[in-house]
Parts: C-alpha cells; sequence; structure tokens
C-alpha cells in the first residue's frame, strides 16, 4: 500500500477563514493531489478566527492567525492525538513530496521528536537516505508544520498566556504564530525540531489576510491580482 501524507499523523488540520473560498478550493485540489481525500476523518477544515480588534497583536489579522493556530493545538490536546499536522489553507507541496510520504512517515515512528516543519524558509542540505534534520533556532512561517502529541500540554498552556502579556514581554506577548513557535521552542531546546531537507511545502501566492497590499482592497484590481498570482505560481506537477 502506498504511504501517503495522511499516513504520516494522527490528524491534519487545515486552517481557512469560511469567506476564503478561493483558498479552501486552492486547498483541496492540493490535498487531493497527496491522495488525502476531503472527507477523511484524519482531515478537519479548521474554521479561522477573525477577531474585531488586534489586542496587542500587529493588527486583528495577526491575532486571527494565532488564535486559529491556538484553536487547532487545543482541540488536538483534547483529543489527546499522539501526532497533528497543521496546514495553514494557502500551502502548496513540491511534486515530489508524494515519493517521499513513505520515508517522512518511518522517520517519524522511528526517532523522538517534538516539532517537525515540512515546510519553511531554511537551505539545508539533504542528508543521503533521509528526509528530516535536526535543527535548531528561529523558523519563518508556519504553513506546514507537525506537533507530537507529547508536546501539546506545554505548548497550548503557553500559548493561551501569550496574548495575556504586552507586546515585546520577556516571556512571550502578541506575536505572530510562527515567532511563538520559535519563542517556545527557544525556552525549550530539550524538544527535538526535525526539518525537511530540502523543504517539501511553500506557501501559494495569494491575496493576505494578515497584511493585504493596497490593490487587494479594490473591487476588479482584487480579482485581476488574484489572476496574476495565480499564473505566476505554477509549478509543473
Amino acid at each position: 500500500m502506498v504511504t501517503t501524507l495522511a499516513d504520516c499523523f494522527s490528524k491534519t488540520y487545515a486552517i481557512n477563514l469560511p469567506e476564503r473560498v478561493d483558498r479552501r478550493k486552492a486547498l483541496m485540489s492540493e490535498l487531493d493531489l497527496q491522495k488525502f481525500r476531503p472527507r477523511t476523518r484524519r482531515l478537519e477544515v479548521f474554521p479561522g478566527v477573525r477577531p474585531e480588534s488586534p489586542e496587542g497583536f500587529p493588527n486583528r489579522g495577526v491575532r486571527g492567525c494565532f488564535l486559529s493556530h491556538l484553536g487547532v493545538l487545543r482541540q488536538a490536546l483534547e483529543q489527546r492525538l499522539e501526532t497533528v499536522l497543521v496546514l495553514e489553507d494557502d500551502v502548496t507541496f513540491e511534486p515530489v513530496f508524494r515519493e517521499r510520504t513513505g520515508m517522512i512517515e518511518r522517520e517519524l515512528r522511528e526517532q523522538p521528536w517534538g516539532f517537525v516543519y515540512l515546510g519553511h524558509q531554511l537551505d539545508l542540505e539533504p542528508v543521503p537516505g533521509h528526509c528530516l534534520v535536526p535543527v535548531t533556532g528561529d523558523i519563518v512561517t508556519a504553513h506546514c508544520y507537525g506537533v507530537h502529541g507529547s508536546v501539546l500540554p506545554e505548548l497550548v498552556r503557553f500559548l493561551e498566556s501569550v496574548p495575556q502579556r504586552p507586546a515585546g514581554h520577556p516571556d512571550g506577548g502578541p506575536m505572530f504564530p510562527d515567532g511563538a513557535l520559535s519563542f517556545f521552542r527557544s525556552k525549550h531546546p530539550e524538544i527535538i525540531t526535525l526539518a525537511a531537507a530540502p523543504s517539501m511545502a511553500f506557501q501559494r501566492a495569494s491575496r493576505s489576510d494578515l497584511t493585504p497590499r493596497w490593490f487587494d482592497r479594490i473591487p476588479g484590481l482584487r480579482e485581476t491580482a488574484g489572476l496574476w498570482r495565480i499564473l505566476t505560481s505554477t509549478r509543473p506537477r
């Protein structure tokens, strides 16, 4: 039997704002390419949070993104999942990813780990015979990462405390979700972090809900910009 992305984790959550139907359709097309059927019990689309105010975060979009990731991880903790994969709805997988899911599943099963980043912006040298390598330091983006269940209790407690402190607090105040994960990892160097070498997932060009450009706010120009992003971000399958 062929190993797929669905086999690598106990459950996968995909964060999607309900009104972003465009992103949801693109995400489902990506998952279909990975033989990850939308109705599988191992996949749940998590409705993204859109708060009314930033409440100390850089803007309300960042706060919503942070609360969405927290909501996903809280659910994973409540369900006592052994492992969980978190996707943002603009994720796109490299064509070779389908060929490497079997090796990724085996490596995750055969070694201890706390976090795994299948998508990132690190410049990592591939290791023959391996898809994943240990990493330290900050990791930008949180569009495709996994967390082991053993880490969830302490991670969720930390994330729940972040909004209660002012920005820039030495114990971690309001910040982007990828920054919060890196902050937590820096305070717990004993937790092993793995990353795909090279990265197996990137972010598809699309209108940002965190930092929208001026033309994304104007009807007509917004649609034109969306078409341009699709045409310039398409990769061969």
